[in-house]
């Protein structure tokens, strides 16, 4: 019997680790904290309270990475992935964040909900894979994208175009008059044409960052037109505990948890994709028990994003994207970074050095960001047949449309129950309901077989983007 050790499970020298690690964590960093960010802007959070929630963050992308690269029994693929923040579950939060009665400990409540969900769920997700094929994964991901692409403009704006003012106990809209100045505009430019130049130039590792490289030069030029302040930095300790709870016990709300469990399934489909491709590229046979563990990762690591204060995770595709180009096949590298999260999160100074980054900086990266998760869409649907068969036109048509409909209008469901506002709000789950539900009247659902064929291939594009 052959003792060799497979590439996936080769332990590498440490200064390699370390190296590799490095540039895995930079490859995600802008957008593992991109989350945080926005739904902590949304809620109004103080600086100080953002901050903690980027510690949060990275310290629980660092644990569920290593539990789905370590592995445990009956849980984790053993494969080189970094777990991070999903962008399918911004729309939803953004919309429970706008409920009063619901707001971030709701939140929670719904993220450990859908982790329990996740865990129990994971054997049986892999059967509901004939419900995505390339038509309606395509269609979800455009739609996210589009959505978060109001998020971006607004960065490059400087916050929202309007206020809202309370005078004598009602509340008003009024002008930001902040909003597009054409200083912040052309750091949001700036920071816009050093990401294009690093990726039209760069090569390698240099257009790998390309993202977070465009934040810093644009932080740096923010800090010396004297846009950006350090006060909370200065102020910041060096090191902090990660308190598990620390806004209060969550809150348990049957929409706001149905819904972040339809974002959870919709997820772990993403995963299933991303970890199929991750075999291929590793050689490592995947066969429905890993899945199965993978998948079971995703959820105990949504389950510890809302015990430790953040939010859903999920295998992040640039970096199974790198696993491709670099062709490092260890999962050991990816445990490295997973420690290097973890470190990063236990360290409240560079957590509000990055929250003291002005809005205008991170729109020139959020449009990037935001809209090459839109490409990924578009690039998906490109895979699909729409020549001979014309149904594919409809379902991806009327499920954007339904996408849009928050975006273009978003009193649209003002008469609906409000305990459905959540749903109805959120652009995403609309075109995710509606696809799916269009393509099984249409086409009917494919076997196992042609569902996991259509799954690698989602995957192998989407990584490519």
């Amino acid at each position: 019997m052959s003792s060799e050790v497979h590439p996936v499970d080769e332990v590498l020298p440490l200064p390699r680790l370390l190296a590799l690690g490095l540039q895995h964590v930079l490859v995600m960093y802008a957008g593992a904290v991109a989350v945080p960010l926005i739904i902590g802007r949304a809620l109004k959070l103080p600086p100080e309270d953002v901050a903690f929630l980027i510690s949060a963050d990275l310290f629980a992308c660092g644990l569920a990475t290593l539990v789905q690269c370590l592995g445990f029994p009956g849980v984790g693929i053993r494969l080189p992935v970094m777990m991070g923040v999903t962008f399918a579950s911004v729309g939803p939060m953004l919309s429970m964040a706008a409920a009063p009665d619901i707001g971030l400990l709701g939140i929670y409540g719904s993220v450990i909900t859908a982790g329990l969900f996740g865990i129990v769920a994971a054997p049986f997700i892999s059967r509901l894979l004939p419900l995505f094929p390339p038509v309606v994964t395509g269609s979800i991901i455009l739609v996210i994208g589009i959505s978060l692409m109001r998020v971006g403009i607004n960065w490059a704006g400087g916050g929202l175009p309007t206020l809202t003012k309370v005078v004598d106990g009602v509340a008003g809209s009024f002008p930001n008059p902040a909003y597009g100045q054409l200083q912040g505009l052309g750091i949001s430019l700036f920071v816009l044409l050093v990401i294009l130049g690093l990726i039209r130039w760069g090569t390698g590792f240099l257009a790998n960052v390309s993202v977070l490289l465009g934040i810093i030069a644009g932080a740096v030029l923010a800090s010396a037109l004297g846009v950006m302040h350090f006060d909370k930095v200065a102020a910041a300790s060096w090191g902090a505990i990660v308190i598990p709870f620390r806004f209060g016990m969550p809150q348990f709300h049957l929409v706001p948890i149905l819904t972040m469990c339809i974002v959870m399934i919709v997820v772990m489909i993403e995963s299933l994709g991303m970890f199929l491709a991750l075999g291929d590229i590793t050689g490592k046979s995947i066969d429905r028990e890993a899945l199965t563990k993978g998948l079971r990762a995703d959820g105990v690591g949504t389950l510890l994003g809302g015990v430790f204060n953040t939010f859903p995770y999920t295998s992040f595709s640039q970096n199974v994207g790198l696993v491709s180009v670099t062709g490092v096949r260890s999962r050991w590298v990816t445990v490295t970074g997973g420690g290097i999260m973890l470190v990063l999160g236990l360290l409240p100074k560079l957590a509000a050095l990055v929250e003291a980054v002005p809005l205008v900086v991170l729109g020139g990266a959020g449009l990037v960001m935001f809209g090459m998760v839109a490409a990924t869409g578009a690039r998906i649907l490109t895979s699909v047949d729409f020549r001979t068969n014309r149904y594919n036109l409809f379902i991806v048509a009327i499920s954007i449309g339904f996408g849009m409909i928050p975006l273009a209008a978003p009193g649209f469901f003002r008469n609906f129950p409000h305990d459905l506002q959540p749903l109805l709000e959120s652009g995403i789950l609309l075109c995710a309901v509606v696809s799916v539900l269009l393509n099984a009247f249409f086409n009917g659902v494919s076997g196992a077989a042609a569902a996991e064929a259509d799954a690698a291939a989602v995957a192998s594009s989407a990584q490519h983007v």
